[in-house]
Protein backbone atom coordinates (compact mmCIF):
# COMPACT_ATOMS: atom_id res chain seq x y z
CA UNK A 1 0.00 0.00 0.00
CA UNK A 2 3.02 2.37 1.03
CA UNK A 3 3.96 2.28 -3.04
CA UNK A 4 0.41 3.81 -3.78
CA UNK A 5 0.38 6.82 -1.54
CA UNK A 6 2.21 10.15 -2.51
CA UNK A 7 5.54 10.85 -2.03
CA UNK A 8 5.55 13.42 0.80
CA UNK A 9 7.32 16.64 1.17
CA UNK A 10 7.73 19.40 3.44
CA UNK A 11 4.64 21.67 1.77
CA UNK A 12 2.45 18.74 1.41
CA UNK A 13 2.82 17.73 5.02
CA UNK A 14 1.65 21.55 5.93
CA UNK A 15 -1.40 21.21 3.63
CA UNK A 16 -2.46 17.91 5.30
CA UNK A 17 -2.12 19.20 8.61
CA UNK A 18 -3.98 22.46 7.91
CA UNK A 19 -7.06 20.18 6.53
CA UNK A 20 -6.49 18.02 9.83
CA UNK A 21 -7.59 20.97 12.22
CA UNK A 22 -9.95 22.30 9.74
CA UNK A 23 -11.50 18.86 9.70
CA UNK A 24 -14.18 20.04 12.73
CA UNK A 25 -14.97 23.07 10.97
CA UNK A 26 -15.43 21.33 7.55
CA UNK A 27 -18.20 19.28 8.90
CA UNK A 28 -19.98 22.03 10.62
CA UNK A 29 -20.10 23.95 7.85
CA UNK A 30 -21.41 21.07 5.34
CA UNK A 31 -24.29 20.51 8.44
CA UNK A 32 -24.64 25.00 8.44
CA UNK A 33 -25.52 24.50 4.72
CA UNK A 34 -27.56 21.40 5.04
CA UNK A 35 -30.05 23.44 7.44
CA UNK A 36 -29.80 26.84 5.32
CA UNK A 37 -30.52 24.31 1.98
CA UNK A 38 -31.27 20.81 2.63
CA UNK A 39 -30.34 19.64 -0.69
CA UNK A 40 -26.99 19.24 0.92
CA UNK A 41 -28.22 16.95 3.36
CA UNK A 42 -28.39 13.50 1.60
CA UNK A 43 -25.26 11.20 0.44
CA UNK A 44 -22.93 13.49 2.60
CA UNK A 45 -21.24 10.49 3.35
CA UNK A 46 -19.78 10.14 -0.71
CA UNK A 47 -18.00 13.49 0.87
CA UNK A 48 -15.91 11.77 2.83
CA UNK A 49 -15.19 8.85 0.17
CA UNK A 50 -18.06 6.55 0.74
CA UNK A 51 -18.83 5.63 -2.70
CA UNK A 52 -22.07 3.06 -3.32
CA UNK A 53 -23.20 3.73 -6.47
CA UNK A 54 -22.54 0.61 -9.34
CA UNK A 55 -19.72 -0.76 -9.58
CA UNK A 56 -17.27 1.55 -11.40
CA UNK A 57 -13.80 -0.11 -11.53
CA UNK A 58 -11.65 1.27 -14.22
CA UNK A 59 -14.12 4.15 -15.21
CA UNK A 60 -12.72 7.23 -16.61
CA UNK A 61 -13.94 9.30 -13.24
CA UNK A 62 -15.00 13.29 -14.87
CA UNK A 63 -15.27 15.69 -11.79
CA UNK A 64 -17.37 18.57 -13.28
CA UNK A 65 -17.61 20.79 -9.88
CA UNK A 66 -20.91 22.59 -10.09
CA UNK A 67 -23.88 23.00 -12.98
CA UNK A 68 -22.12 25.23 -15.38
CA UNK A 69 -19.08 23.00 -15.76
CA UNK A 70 -21.47 20.17 -15.90
CA UNK A 71 -23.15 21.58 -18.66
CA UNK A 72 -20.10 22.42 -20.59
CA UNK A 73 -18.73 18.88 -20.20
CA UNK A 74 -22.12 16.93 -21.00
CA UNK A 75 -21.77 16.12 -24.28
CA UNK A 76 -17.91 15.36 -24.35
CA UNK A 77 -19.11 13.01 -21.78
CA UNK A 78 -21.90 11.55 -23.32
CA UNK A 79 -19.93 11.31 -26.34
CA UNK A 80 -17.08 9.54 -24.49
CA UNK A 81 -20.03 6.91 -22.40
CA UNK A 82 -21.99 6.06 -25.50
CA UNK A 83 -19.20 4.86 -27.60
CA UNK A 84 -19.10 0.84 -27.64
CA UNK A 85 -16.29 0.86 -29.52
CA UNK A 86 -13.72 2.37 -26.66
CA UNK A 87 -15.06 -0.41 -23.92
CA UNK A 88 -15.27 2.78 -21.49
CA UNK A 89 -17.33 3.54 -18.30
CA UNK A 90 -17.62 7.00 -17.08
CA UNK A 91 -18.23 8.29 -13.41
CA UNK A 92 -19.36 12.09 -12.92
CA UNK A 93 -18.73 13.71 -9.64
CA UNK A 94 -20.05 16.89 -8.64
CA UNK A 95 -19.11 19.70 -5.36
CA UNK A 96 -22.82 21.09 -5.78
CA UNK A 97 -26.56 19.62 -5.57
CA UNK A 98 -27.10 21.69 -8.22
CA UNK A 99 -24.08 19.93 -10.58
CA UNK A 100 -25.63 16.63 -9.75
CA UNK A 101 -29.20 17.69 -10.66
CA UNK A 102 -27.55 18.48 -14.47
CA UNK A 103 -25.77 15.36 -13.68
CA UNK A 104 -29.18 13.92 -13.95
CA UNK A 105 -30.73 15.72 -16.47
CA UNK A 106 -27.98 15.41 -19.48
CA UNK A 107 -26.60 12.55 -18.75
CA UNK A 108 -29.25 9.97 -16.93
CA UNK A 109 -27.83 6.02 -16.14
CA UNK A 110 -25.09 6.60 -18.68
CA UNK A 111 -23.10 7.30 -16.44
CA UNK A 112 -22.51 6.67 -12.99
CA UNK A 113 -22.53 9.66 -10.66
CA UNK A 114 -21.97 10.65 -6.86
CA UNK A 115 -20.40 13.72 -4.78
CA UNK A 116 -16.45 14.19 -5.31
CA UNK A 117 -14.58 13.32 -1.84
CA UNK A 118 -13.29 16.23 0.34
CA UNK A 119 -9.45 16.68 -0.45
CA UNK A 120 -8.33 14.99 3.17
CA UNK A 121 -5.97 12.08 2.16
CA UNK A 122 -8.50 9.47 3.82
CA UNK A 123 -11.58 10.13 1.64
CA UNK A 124 -9.48 10.17 -1.34
CA UNK A 125 -7.80 7.17 -0.86
CA UNK A 126 -10.70 5.19 0.30
CA UNK A 127 -12.66 6.79 -3.17
CA UNK A 128 -9.74 6.02 -5.45
CA UNK A 129 -9.56 2.16 -3.56
CA UNK A 130 -12.95 1.95 -4.06
CA UNK A 131 -13.72 3.12 -7.95
CA UNK A 132 -9.87 2.20 -9.10
CA UNK A 133 -9.92 4.95 -12.26
CA UNK A 134 -8.60 4.65 -15.63
CA UNK A 135 -7.86 8.40 -15.46
CA UNK A 136 -8.93 11.27 -13.58
CA UNK A 137 -10.38 14.27 -15.58
CA UNK A 138 -10.67 17.74 -14.02
CA UNK A 139 -12.60 20.69 -15.16
CA UNK A 140 -11.38 24.06 -15.28
CA UNK A 141 -9.16 24.96 -11.79
CA UNK A 142 -10.14 21.64 -9.77
CA UNK A 143 -6.33 21.67 -8.61
CA UNK A 144 -6.86 19.21 -5.23
CA UNK A 145 -3.35 18.76 -4.11
CA UNK A 146 -4.14 15.19 -1.87
CA UNK A 147 -6.13 14.44 -4.83
CA UNK A 148 -4.19 15.04 -7.63
CA UNK A 149 -0.71 12.87 -5.97
CA UNK A 150 -2.54 10.16 -4.51
CA UNK A 151 -3.87 9.76 -8.33
CA UNK A 152 -0.61 9.98 -9.83
CA UNK A 153 1.02 7.16 -7.06
CA UNK A 154 -1.27 5.16 -8.06
CA UNK A 155 -0.16 5.44 -11.89
CA UNK A 156 -3.61 7.16 -12.75
CA UNK A 157 -3.59 9.77 -15.68
CA UNK A 158 -4.06 13.06 -14.54
CA UNK A 159 -5.67 15.30 -16.83
CA UNK A 160 -7.43 19.05 -16.47
CA UNK A 161 -9.32 20.29 -19.13
CA UNK A 162 -10.66 23.83 -20.17
CA UNK A 163 -8.36 25.15 -17.68
CA UNK A 164 -8.23 28.84 -16.79
CA UNK A 165 -5.82 30.63 -14.69
CA UNK A 166 -6.08 34.14 -13.51
CA UNK A 167 -4.09 36.51 -13.09
CA UNK A 168 -5.17 36.70 -9.54
CA UNK A 169 -5.27 33.22 -9.21
CA UNK A 170 -1.91 32.86 -10.47
CA UNK A 171 -0.31 35.01 -8.06
CA UNK A 172 -2.13 33.25 -5.20
CA UNK A 173 -0.51 29.65 -6.84
CA UNK A 174 2.90 31.26 -6.35
CA UNK A 175 2.85 32.28 -3.25
CA UNK A 176 1.87 28.49 -2.49
CA UNK A 177 4.69 27.60 -4.56
CA UNK A 178 5.52 25.13 -1.71
CA UNK A 179 2.66 23.22 -2.73
CA UNK A 180 1.21 23.53 -5.91
CA UNK A 181 4.79 23.04 -7.76
CA UNK A 182 4.88 19.61 -7.16
CA UNK A 183 0.98 18.96 -7.96
CA UNK A 184 0.94 20.56 -11.36
CA UNK A 185 4.05 18.61 -12.51
CA UNK A 186 1.83 15.38 -12.03
CA UNK A 187 -0.74 16.31 -14.26
CA UNK A 188 -0.74 14.41 -17.79
CA UNK A 189 -2.62 16.94 -19.70
CA UNK A 190 -3.19 20.89 -19.26
CA UNK A 191 -6.14 21.45 -22.29
CA UNK A 192 -6.16 25.75 -21.23
CA UNK A 193 -9.01 28.13 -22.51
CA UNK A 194 -5.76 30.93 -23.71
CA UNK A 195 -2.44 30.90 -24.42
CA UNK A 196 -2.30 33.32 -21.65
CA UNK A 197 -3.74 30.91 -19.34
CA UNK A 198 -0.74 28.08 -20.95
CA UNK A 199 1.62 30.54 -19.72
CA UNK A 200 0.50 31.07 -16.54
CA UNK A 201 0.36 27.18 -15.88
CA UNK A 202 4.44 27.12 -17.57
CA UNK A 203 5.31 29.63 -15.08
CA UNK A 204 4.27 28.18 -12.15
CA UNK A 205 5.61 24.30 -12.74
CA UNK A 206 3.36 22.38 -15.38
CA UNK A 207 5.63 20.38 -17.97
CA UNK A 208 5.30 22.71 -21.29
CA UNK A 209 5.09 20.01 -23.53
CA UNK A 210 1.67 18.93 -21.61
CA UNK A 211 0.70 22.17 -22.06
CA UNK A 212 -2.25 22.49 -24.87
CA UNK A 213 -4.08 25.60 -25.82
CA UNK A 214 -7.32 24.05 -27.47
CA UNK A 215 -10.05 27.15 -26.50
CA UNK A 216 -12.97 27.03 -24.57
CA UNK A 217 -15.54 24.50 -24.66
CA UNK A 218 -18.45 26.72 -23.52
CA UNK A 219 -18.10 28.03 -26.75
CA UNK A 220 -19.55 24.57 -28.00
CA UNK A 221 -22.79 25.38 -26.28
CA UNK A 222 -26.32 23.38 -27.60
CA UNK A 223 -28.64 25.59 -28.03
CA UNK A 224 -31.87 23.42 -28.03
CA UNK A 225 -33.87 23.68 -31.70
CA UNK A 226 -37.02 24.86 -29.35
CA UNK A 227 -35.79 27.35 -27.58
CA UNK A 228 -37.24 30.76 -29.80
CA UNK A 229 -40.57 28.56 -29.20
CA UNK A 230 -40.12 28.46 -25.47
CA UNK A 231 -39.33 31.86 -25.47
CA UNK A 232 -42.56 33.10 -27.50
CA UNK A 233 -44.90 31.22 -25.66
CA UNK A 234 -43.28 32.65 -22.45
CA UNK A 235 -43.44 35.95 -23.88
CA UNK A 236 -46.47 38.07 -23.43
CA UNK A 237 -48.05 41.00 -26.01
CA UNK A 238 -46.65 44.69 -25.51
CA UNK A 239 -44.48 43.30 -22.89
CA UNK A 240 -40.45 43.69 -23.14
CA UNK A 241 -37.93 42.10 -21.18
CA UNK A 242 -34.09 41.78 -19.97
CA UNK A 243 -32.45 39.77 -17.50
CA UNK A 244 -30.29 39.48 -14.63
CA UNK A 245 -29.11 36.24 -14.52
CA UNK A 246 -26.72 34.55 -11.73
CA UNK A 247 -26.90 37.33 -9.44
CA UNK A 248 -25.38 37.62 -5.95
CA UNK A 249 -26.01 39.45 -3.05
CA UNK A 250 -25.17 42.90 -3.28
CA UNK A 251 -25.88 42.85 -7.08
CA UNK A 252 -29.82 42.30 -7.06
CA UNK A 253 -30.60 45.97 -5.11
CA UNK A 254 -28.59 47.56 -7.77
CA UNK A 255 -30.75 45.88 -10.37
CA UNK A 256 -34.08 46.42 -8.98
CA UNK A 257 -33.05 50.23 -8.51
CA UNK A 258 -31.68 50.05 -12.61
CA UNK A 259 -35.30 48.49 -13.47
CA UNK A 260 -37.14 50.97 -11.41
CA UNK A 261 -35.74 53.68 -12.90
CA UNK A 262 -36.07 52.79 -16.52
CA UNK A 263 -40.25 51.59 -15.90
CA UNK A 264 -40.52 55.71 -15.75
CA UNK A 265 -39.72 55.87 -19.46
CA UNK A 266 -40.46 51.81 -19.85
CA UNK A 267 -43.86 50.85 -18.26
CA UNK A 268 -44.73 47.39 -19.97
CA UNK A 269 -40.93 46.36 -18.86
CA UNK A 270 -40.28 43.15 -17.03
CA UNK A 271 -36.97 41.94 -15.10
CA UNK A 272 -36.46 38.60 -14.88
CA UNK A 273 -34.52 38.22 -11.83
CA UNK A 274 -32.36 35.00 -11.77
CA UNK A 275 -30.15 34.38 -8.94
CA UNK A 276 -27.49 32.40 -9.32
CA UNK A 277 -28.44 30.38 -6.38
CA UNK A 278 -32.26 29.80 -6.74
CA UNK A 279 -32.46 28.41 -2.67
CA UNK A 280 -31.59 32.21 -2.04
CA UNK A 281 -35.65 32.88 -3.29
CA UNK A 282 -37.36 33.42 0.28
CA UNK A 283 -34.28 36.39 0.92
CA UNK A 284 -35.08 37.94 -2.65
CA UNK A 285 -38.41 37.85 -1.80
CA UNK A 286 -38.09 40.65 1.46
CA UNK A 287 -35.98 42.67 -1.11
CA UNK A 288 -38.90 42.82 -3.69
CA UNK A 289 -41.38 43.53 -1.31
CA UNK A 290 -38.74 46.33 0.44
CA UNK A 291 -37.49 47.74 -3.20
CA UNK A 292 -41.65 47.56 -4.55
CA UNK A 293 -43.78 48.63 -1.50
CA UNK A 294 -43.69 52.19 -2.21
CA UNK A 295 -44.52 52.04 -6.08
CA UNK A 296 -46.59 50.56 -8.64
CA UNK A 297 -44.27 47.67 -9.96
CA UNK A 298 -45.24 44.09 -8.57
CA UNK A 299 -43.95 41.03 -8.78
CA UNK A 300 -44.23 37.23 -8.85
CA UNK A 301 -42.64 33.51 -9.16
CA UNK A 302 -41.50 32.03 -11.79
CA UNK A 303 -44.10 29.29 -11.20
CA UNK A 304 -46.65 31.56 -10.93
CA UNK A 305 -45.71 33.74 -13.82
CA UNK A 306 -45.42 30.43 -16.27
CA UNK A 307 -48.42 28.71 -15.01
CA UNK A 308 -51.18 32.20 -15.00
CA UNK A 309 -52.27 33.75 -17.88
CA UNK A 310 -54.80 35.86 -16.13
CA UNK A 311 -53.71 39.41 -17.40
CA UNK A 312 -52.45 40.71 -13.69
CA UNK A 313 -50.06 38.23 -13.74
CA UNK A 314 -48.83 38.60 -17.32
CA UNK A 315 -47.99 42.41 -16.39
CA UNK A 316 -45.99 42.15 -13.25
CA UNK A 317 -42.92 44.27 -13.91
CA UNK A 318 -40.42 41.86 -12.12
CA UNK A 319 -40.17 37.58 -11.96
CA UNK A 320 -38.14 35.83 -9.77
CA UNK A 321 -36.39 33.09 -11.14
CA UNK A 322 -36.48 30.34 -8.86
CA UNK A 323 -35.87 27.47 -10.96
CA UNK A 324 -32.58 25.64 -12.34
CA UNK A 325 -32.57 24.83 -15.99
CA UNK A 326 -34.63 27.20 -17.51
CA UNK A 327 -32.69 30.43 -18.33
CA UNK A 328 -32.27 29.87 -22.22
CA UNK A 329 -35.45 30.38 -23.58
CA UNK A 330 -35.61 33.41 -21.07
CA UNK A 331 -32.20 34.98 -22.42
CA UNK A 332 -33.45 34.48 -25.81
CA UNK A 333 -36.99 36.72 -24.53
CA UNK A 334 -34.32 39.15 -23.29
CA UNK A 335 -33.70 42.71 -24.82
CA UNK A 336 -30.45 43.09 -22.62
CA UNK A 337 -28.83 40.24 -20.46
CA UNK A 338 -26.63 41.09 -17.27
CA UNK A 339 -24.63 38.45 -16.38
CA UNK A 340 -24.24 38.62 -12.75
CA UNK A 341 -21.42 37.83 -9.99
CA UNK A 342 -19.67 40.75 -11.85
CA UNK A 343 -20.82 44.03 -9.63
CA UNK A 344 -19.49 42.50 -6.49
CA UNK A 345 -15.93 40.56 -6.98
CA UNK A 346 -16.90 36.97 -7.87
CA UNK A 347 -15.35 36.90 -11.37
CA UNK A 348 -18.21 37.10 -13.37
CA UNK A 349 -20.13 34.35 -14.79
CA UNK A 350 -20.53 32.60 -18.56
CA UNK A 351 -21.99 35.14 -21.02
CA UNK A 352 -21.46 32.67 -23.63
CA UNK A 353 -25.66 31.38 -23.31
CA UNK A 354 -27.05 34.98 -24.27
CA UNK A 355 -24.22 35.56 -26.89
CA UNK A 356 -25.27 32.59 -28.33
CA UNK A 357 -28.34 33.68 -28.98
CA UNK A 358 -27.86 37.11 -29.93
CA UNK A 359 -28.73 38.86 -27.15
CA UNK A 360 -26.18 42.11 -25.99
CA UNK A 361 -24.59 41.66 -22.65
CA UNK A 362 -23.62 43.73 -19.67
CA UNK A 363 -21.09 43.03 -17.48
CA UNK A 364 -19.85 44.41 -14.41
CA UNK A 365 -15.74 45.11 -14.05
CA UNK A 366 -15.41 42.05 -11.41
CA UNK A 367 -15.37 39.40 -14.50
CA UNK A 368 -12.23 37.51 -14.31
CA UNK A 369 -13.54 34.41 -14.37
CA UNK A 370 -14.24 34.55 -17.63
CA UNK A 371 -11.67 37.43 -19.04
CA UNK A 372 -11.07 36.09 -22.26
CA UNK A 373 -15.15 35.39 -22.94
CA UNK A 374 -15.15 39.09 -22.05
CA UNK A 375 -12.14 40.39 -23.41
CA UNK A 376 -13.61 39.27 -27.01
CA UNK A 377 -16.78 40.61 -26.73
CA UNK A 378 -16.27 44.11 -25.60
CA UNK A 379 -13.64 43.71 -28.58
CA UNK A 380 -16.50 43.26 -31.29
CA UNK A 381 -18.69 45.55 -29.30
CA UNK A 382 -21.18 43.15 -28.30
CA UNK A 383 -20.78 43.11 -24.37
CA UNK A 384 -20.74 46.85 -22.28
CA UNK A 385 -18.47 47.27 -19.15
CA UNK A 386 -21.18 48.74 -16.05
CA UNK A 387 -19.96 50.30 -12.96
CA UNK A 388 -22.87 49.77 -9.77
CA UNK A 389 -23.70 53.48 -10.77
CA UNK A 390 -23.58 53.68 -14.63
CA UNK A 391 -25.70 50.30 -14.55
CA UNK A 392 -28.76 52.31 -15.04
CA UNK A 393 -27.70 54.62 -17.51
CA UNK A 394 -26.49 51.83 -19.62
CA UNK A 395 -29.23 49.82 -19.30
CA UNK A 396 -31.59 52.94 -20.07
CA UNK A 397 -29.97 53.41 -23.33
CA UNK A 398 -30.07 50.27 -24.71
CA UNK A 399 -33.68 50.01 -24.37
CA UNK A 400 -33.89 53.24 -26.25
CA UNK A 401 -31.95 52.22 -28.84
CA UNK A 402 -33.11 49.34 -31.01
CA UNK A 403 -30.26 49.48 -33.95
CA UNK A 404 -27.82 49.35 -31.16
CA UNK A 405 -28.88 46.07 -29.69
CA UNK A 406 -29.07 44.43 -32.97
CA UNK A 407 -26.27 45.13 -33.71
CA UNK A 408 -24.10 44.00 -30.62
CA UNK A 409 -26.58 40.78 -31.11
CA UNK A 410 -25.04 40.24 -34.59
CA UNK A 411 -21.59 40.90 -33.44
CA UNK A 412 -22.54 38.25 -29.96
CA UNK A 413 -23.66 35.74 -32.03
CA UNK A 414 -20.59 35.92 -34.33
CA UNK A 415 -17.77 35.55 -31.57
CA UNK A 416 -19.44 32.75 -30.27
CA UNK A 417 -19.53 31.01 -34.00
CA UNK A 418 -15.74 32.32 -34.46
CA UNK A 419 -14.55 30.34 -30.99
CA UNK A 420 -16.31 27.30 -31.46
CA UNK A 421 -14.13 23.79 -32.33
CA UNK A 422 -12.46 23.57 -28.81
CA UNK A 423 -14.30 20.44 -27.69
CA UNK A 424 -13.75 18.28 -30.67
CA UNK A 425 -9.77 19.40 -30.05
CA UNK A 426 -9.83 18.74 -26.23
CA UNK A 427 -11.82 15.01 -26.83
CA UNK A 428 -8.64 14.27 -29.87
CA UNK A 429 -6.12 15.14 -27.15
CA UNK A 430 -8.17 12.97 -24.24
CA UNK A 431 -8.27 10.22 -26.57
CA UNK A 432 -4.41 10.29 -27.18
CA UNK A 433 -3.55 10.68 -23.08
CA UNK A 434 -6.06 7.75 -23.00
CA UNK A 435 -4.93 5.39 -25.87
CA UNK A 436 -1.05 6.38 -24.98
CA UNK A 437 -0.31 8.24 -27.54
CA UNK A 438 2.37 11.36 -28.04
CA UNK A 439 0.19 14.60 -28.61
CA UNK A 440 0.05 15.18 -32.06
CA UNK A 441 0.03 11.48 -32.83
Amino acid sequence: MRAHRASLYPGLLLYRGILWLALPFVVLRLWWRGRRDPTYRPRWQERFGFYTGPQTQGAVWFHTVSAGETIAAAPSIRAMAVDSDNGLSVLVTTMTPTGSEQVTALLGDTVGHCYAPYDFTFAVRRFLTEVNPRALILMETEIWPNLILEAKARGIPVILVNARLSEKSARGYQRLSWLSQRVLECFDLIACQTAEHAQRFIELGASAEKVQTVGNVKYDLEVPADTKEQAAMLGRPQRRYWIAASTHPGEEALVVQAHLAALESHPNLTLLLAPRHPNRAAELELLLNRHTQSTEATWCRYGDWVTQTEQPTSEHSIVLIDEMGVLMPLFCLSEVAFVGGSLVPRGGHNPIEPASLGTPVITGPHDFNFSQVFSDLIAARACRRVSETSLAPALAALLNDPETRQAMGVAAGAVVAANRGARQRTQDLLTQVLTGQPFGG
